[in-house]
């Protein structure tokens, strides 16, 4: 049997850097308080802790005093920063490039959208880490959309502005596009300039991977799809890989692995989400390869 891992799979940039900003301060210090988890990883959180790093919510923050404390990947609303200054607490900033510069253009819009009585509406899982920095930069009032139900909350004689969380999917983002130009449309009568501002904001790094998958899960027999249960983009892309190739499972360790999925296959290709760390895919690899008895290559 041939075991492969996707090579485009694992880490994405911003998670790489927020990792290796937590590493670093450990190696100084031994602990560091993380803003919500690391990445949505559970496998990675836990080796992380063990290295001293300690998860806290917002309710902890505000508690906290003359201490560092490091804001992961998806980016935090701006009272974070206010009340991170009031306390004396140190931020050690890890916020993607990508969603900075994604909040800036949302700050922008709603500025501008005072002018035009406009509205912010994200495409995005509400509750998301990065959702809730988004929705900060419009002093909370952003309307968040995943389904298409949730679509009936916007107000059609008002100009749209639309944005999209980094990691969603294409098809997804481009459906919600869509749907909202047909409703202006079925308002008003007609779709002019200035109704509907669509910003394609999805991280090209996250939505490139996409096509990539799509080869990568015709080329094996069974996709086995490693990734934390808490990450949306994991869910994402184990929908990319599950409807190009029925054969997709997906699993968050190896203990989830099951033997049945390999039986009379000839090849596994292994991938992951942008939060899934290469070691955990290795380890997958490993379990896989002594639950069928191949050695390692």
């Amino acid at each position: 049997m041939n075991i492969t891992i996707d090579p485009q799979s694992g880490f994405c940039f911003g998670v790489v850097y927020a990792i290796q900003m937590a590493e670093d301060e450990l190696d100084r210090n031994g602990r560091l308080f993380c803003l919500g988890d690391i990445v949505h990883n559970g496998e990675e959180v836990e080796r992380l802790k063990a290295k001293g790093l300690e998860i806290i919510d917002h309710d902890r923050l505000s508690e906290l005093r003359d201490c560092s404390v490091l804001i992961r990947a998806h980016g935090e609303p701006p009272s974070t920063y206010e009340l991170a200054l009031k306390n004396n607490i140190t931020l050690i900033d890890a916020s993607c490039p990508v969603v900075l510069k994604l909040q800036h253009r949302v700050r922008t819009s709603f500025d501008h959208s005072q002018d035009d009585g406009g509205q912010v509406v994200i495409y995005g899982q509400k509750g998301h880490a990065e959702v809730n920095g988004l929705v900060g930069q419009t002093d909370g009032k952003a309307l968040v959309v995943y389904e298409e139900q949730d679509l009936d909350g916007i107000d059609y004689s008002r100009p749209v502005h639309f944005f999209t969380q980094t990691t969603k999917s294409t098809a997804g983002f481009e459906r919600m596009e869509r749907l909202i130009q047909e409703r202006i449309i079925q308002h008003k009568g007609s779709l002019e300039e200035g109704d509907f501002v669509s910003n394609d904001t999805l991280c090209r790094q996250v939505s490139n991977r996409e096509p990539q998958l799509r080869r990568f899960a015709t080329q094996h027999d069974v996709i086995v799809f490693v990734s934390g249960k808490k990450s949306s983009n994991g869910k994402a892309l184990y929908g990319v890989c599950l409807q190009t190739n029925p054969e997709t499972h997906f699993v968050s360790n190896p203990d989830e692995l099951l033997s049945v999925w390999f039986q009379g296959k000839s090849s596994v290709g292994i991938a992951g989400a942008t939060s899934t760390p290469m070691w955990l895919m290795e380890k997958v690899a490993d379990a896989i390869r002594n639950m069928v008895a191949v050695p390692a290559q």
